[in-house]
């Protein structure tokens, strides 16, 4: 966990900071280009969605595959998923980019934001290719072990977004245009990483064309893990999108990048645990299987306690740190992030079996778990509670959902458990 979690962990939480980076500086330009980054955010997620479905779920496969030792399937599976996610994400990318002014308009872009929303939007949209590419070899080397290549392409990314940022928002004069060509150029440079990953074949996989094999079996394998994956993160897009809705909030894009500093932290450290859960199922090994569980939802848990803590009792310093003098955004941001902080507790038990069933080739009860925390639960309390409570119905949806969420999953991991147990005694 150690060797695999950390490495990946540290990558994700560097990455973290390409949205909060995006805000800081484009803080200063105004309300209307912070609202432009807000309302574009979504359409990126729904694009990485798209690598994260086809990566994902190969990765899952691919982890049971070579704990049973079948290099030869591996391959034909892990270049079916690249070549599948790279074709798909340039055909919705182009439609994206067509119709990207209605999107923008059904996200909740408004007069103000909208020229900002476009010229963000349009470099932003396209530069999602190389995103759709980094996300997809993420998930397949994560799954062989390789976390070290993982963490070089993250941090690579990351740290050239950091540094490009303030030279094309305001040296250059570039404004939010500016943002966008420095995130493109950033992961431009992951796609880097991974391509001198494979052509070096240091990978136990070939990714070669010729290893491109789109039978219903593979297919069926991927999409099963899959497709609960893309939902995940379409309802996450969703639940950002329903938020923008309701209250046209400046800040909006600092809160969700404050708050997925955390999240990506522990998803970092789970996708070392997922190869380890896949390996062991795949190779039978249930006593080892149960000793990665318990040791993922104790060190998840400690880390989200302690991170849960310092975003709810530093709330408003943090928020301060992104405006200046805006007092209505203090004043939201600092009860949304308090509240979340107190329910982000629960987030990493939630996680772990989460990421377990899709580790496990368990797609229908992923599925069902993935869409709790930001759709089955999420959506209905988002769409009523405002009505009776106003604001707060907003700011405090999303903590809600967070607990009903941990609470579905402890009778979920239960019922796990007693079947593990019985295909072990088999």
């Amino acid at each position: 966990l150690m060797a695999l979690g950390i490495p990946i962990m540290i990558g994700m939480l560097i990455n973290a900071l390409y949205n909060l980076v995006d805000a800081y500086f484009i803080g200063g330009l105004g309300e209307s280009q912070m609202g432009a980054i807000s309302i574009a955010f979504p359409l990126g997620q729904v694009v990485v969605g798209l690598g994260l479905m086809f990566g994902n779920g190969a990765a899952s496969y691919l982890s049971r595959l070579l704990g049973r030792g079948d290099r030869e399937a591996a391959s034909k599976v892990a270049s079916t998923a690249l070549y599948s996610s790279v074709c798909i994400g340039a055909v919705i990318i182009i439609g994206t980019a067509i119709f990207l002014k209605p999107i923008l308009t059904m996200l909740g872009a408004t007069d103000t934001i909208m020229p900002y929303a476009l010229s963000y939007g349009r470099i932003y949209v396209i530069s999602c290719i190389f995103n759709v590419f980094n996300v997809t070899m993420n998930n397949i080397v994560a799954s062989e072990g390789a976390a070290k290549t993982t963490m070089c392409a993250l941090l690579l990314g990351a740290v050239l977004n950091i540094g490009l940022d303030p030279i094309f928002i305001y040296t250059l004069d570039m404004g939010v245009a500016g943002a966008a060509i420095a995130t493109a150029i950033s992961q431009m440079a992951s796609t880097l990483v991974y391509l001198i990953y494979a052509l070096q074949k240091k990978s136990a996989f070939t990714f070669s064309i010729k290893e491109f094999c789109p039978s219903k079996q593979i297919i069926t394998e991927i999409l099963k893990i899959g497709i609960p994956t893309l939902t995940f993160q379409l309802l996450t897009s969703l639940s950002i999108a329903f938020i923008n809705r309701e209250a046209n909030i400046y800040g909006d894009a600092v809160i969700a990048g404050i708050t997925s500093m955390g999240t990506l932290v522990v998803f970092g450290f789970l996708k070392g645990f997922q190869p380890i859960a896949g390996f062991s199922y795949g190779a039978k090994k249930f006593d080892r299987l149960r000793e990665a569980i318990k040791t993922s939802i104790l060190w998840s848990t400690i880390f989200c306690v302690v991170v849960g803590l310092t975003i709810a009792l530093f709330s408003t310093q943090i928020i301060s740190q992104f405006t200046e003098g805006n007092t209505e955004m203090i004043s939201v941001g600092q009860k949304s992030l308090m509240a979340n902080g107190f329910s982000f507790f629960v987030f990493g038990f939630y996680t772990v079996y989460s990421s377990l069933f899709l580790a496990l080739g368990k797609g229908t009860a992923g599925f069902v778990l993935g869409a709790c925390r930001q759709g089955i639960c999420f959506v209905p309390i988002i769409l009523l509670l405002p009505s009776f409570w106003g604001i707060n119905g907003i700011l405090y949806a999303q903590p809600i959902a967070d607990v009903i969420s941990a609470i579905v999953t402890v009778f979920m991991a239960l019922h796990l458990h007693k079947e593990l147990a019985t295909t072990k005694e088999h």
